[in-house]
């Protein structure tokens, strides 16, 4: 296995560790506002009961935020690893991306300024975006 492609696969891991930290922190804000308002764990048994009875809940649309467009990222990765193809203007594509998606949740997280959010959300977009594009160029090209 090449540096580059361990690099690819390090990269993923730190979004998964983004994504479990965004869980846990769902977790604490939920069990912590549901004990406060003294809410029975039935009582948000929906998203609709969720969403009537639970203010704090940013932590909970980061966490599902990020089984969206990081989507796109993990499939890029795997077929990276797949096809052996992994330059290193990937690696550097990767990492931006996982540091624009820790911005966009830190974000989302505090003190949720939407176009602040807004403008990370646009900029990790466009960076999974031309990956894909860059890297089906590339892999294209060097068919022969």
């Amino acid at each position: 296995m090449t540096a580059n492609a361990i690099q690819i696969i390090a990269a993923c891991f730190a979004l998964v560790m983004l994504t479990c930290l965004v869980g846990i922190k769902m977790l604490f804000s939920r069990v912590s506002e549901m004990r406060e308002k003294r809410i029975h764990p039935q009582g948000v048994a929906t998203s609709v009961q969720m969403t009537a009875r639970l203010e704090n809940v940013q932590a909970s649309d980061n966490f599902r935020n990020l089984f969206e467009v990081p989507v796109l990222f993990y499939a890029l990765a795997v077929m990276a690893l797949a096809t052996g193809h992994t330059p290193g203007w990937l690696v550097v594509g990767s990492w931006l991306f996982v540091a624009l998606r820790v911005i966009h949740s830190l974000i989302h997280c505090t003190y949720n300024k939407v176009m602040h959010r807004l403008s990370v959300f646009l900029a990790s977009f466009i960076v999974v975006v031309a990956l894909w594009i860059a890297f089906f160029l590339t892999l294209a090209s060097s068919v022969t």
